[in-house]
């Protein structure tokens, strides 16, 4: 497997030197932060064997949200918190997607059409909650913004799971919809509503629009069952960056080949490029500083745990079944005996730690 840091350590400088005009400050810290992943530049920590006493310094992983290999504990905190809040009824996962003209101009105003994007997507679910004949009631939805396709290009969307159910506040009713085969929301009626908010919010910031830009906009609707499978999909992609390390094929003759799943035909394809434009396709994937990609709405914010308790008793849920898709993290295990490593202390200094470990224990 060829890792991602050996990639950036080998075509920083000249990446650097090309890119240098585009790269904004989140982009440095997240090409120096993969680069120096549990590696000898990055902090140590002090572990020791429960058993056997053995004691060695392990490199911290970098924490960084665009790390391939990081932050997997945060995903699945994440998706555990997603599941306990399942309610009874179908759920369905709905892709708002920008078309291809506007994705410059969503570039050079990343955090306000960022922002427009999950809350129009929100607002236009929510009217539909409101408006539905059978639901009549406040809706509730997991928002989670991706920035990539499958080949790695810049594409803005957001992916919304949603259960076919509202909240009749006012009545103090639980509502869902019935029908003979699986069935929200129409999704042309969805982009058109979407389209027209969109507009709104991108002339209410006063950004020129693109000079030609399609009348049909694109909203997926799809329904996928209980819902524990697209919440899955979802936190795999959360925290973790936009391409694993198994998927770079080879790093060679200045030129790195990576492989994608065609969404369309679901075969595997390969994409080859330079190493520069290689890093500049991942980094373009960098949120800006302190934005939440993910975000709950309506019956499923935060704030309303004991409503949706009160509800999973009363409808005969238990939310605890659906954590059967999580995985326990793993434990740190002996080289010697196998025992399980406790961590002592953290936050070392890579100089003092090479120093520590030359004094025997």
């Amino acid at each position: 497997m060829i890792k991602l840091s050996s990639i950036i350590n080998t075509f920083e400088q000249s990446f650097i030197t090309q890119y240098d005009h585009q790269l904004l400050p989140s982009h440095r810290k997240a090409l120096a932060a993969m680069r120096d992943c549990r590696s000898k530049q990055s902090p140590k920590m002090l572990v020791a064997c429960s058993d056997c006493e053995k004691k060695v310094y392990v490199p911290h992983s970098c924490g960084h949200r665009n790390c391939p290999h990081c932050q997997a504990h945060e995903s699945q905190q994440w998706l555990e918190r997603q599941l306990k809040r399942q309610v009874p009824a179908d759920y369905f996962m709905v892709t708002f997607t920008l078309p291809y003209e506007f994705r410059a101009m969503v570039w050079q105003h990343q955090r306000t059409l960022f922002n427009a994007i999950i809350k129009n997507s929100w607002e236009t679910l929510k009217s539909f909650s409101l408006n539905d004949k059978q639901l009549q009631g406040m809706a509730g939805a997991v928002a989670v913004l991706h920035t990539h396709s499958r080949r790695l290009d810049f594409h803005p969307h957001v992916h919304v799971v949603i259960p076919a159910g509202a909240i009749d506040k006012e009545k103090r009713l639980w509502r869902t919809k019935k029908s003979k085969k699986p069935f929200l929301f129409h999704h042309t009626a969805l982009a058109k509503v979407f389209r027209a908010k969109m507009l709104e919010s991108i002339h209410s910031e006063g950004i020129d629009l693109p000079t030609n830009y399609p009348e049909k906009w694109v909203v997926d609707c799809k329904h996928v069952g209980s819902g524990d499978k697209a919440l899955v999909y979802l936190g795999r992609y959360l925290y973790r960056g936009v391409i694993r390390e198994k998927d770079i094929l080879s790093c060679k003759n200045g030129r790195v080949t990576f492989r994608y799943q065609n969404s369309e035909s679901k075969q595997w394809e390969t994409r080859i490029l330079s190493g520069e434009e290689f890093l500049w396709l991942l980094l373009q994937h960098v949120l800006p500083k302190g934005f939440r990609r993910a975000r709950n709405f309506g019956f499923l914010h935060p704030n309303s745990k004991q409503l949706i308790q009160i509800l999973q008793f009363i409808c005969k849920l238990d939310p605890n079944q659906a954590l059967a898709w999580v995985r326990k993290r793993p434990a740190m295990c002996c080289s010697c005996c196998g025992g399980t490593m406790n961590i002592i202390k953290t936050r070392i200094r890579p100089i003092f730690a090479d120093v520590q470990s030359l004094v025997p224990t």
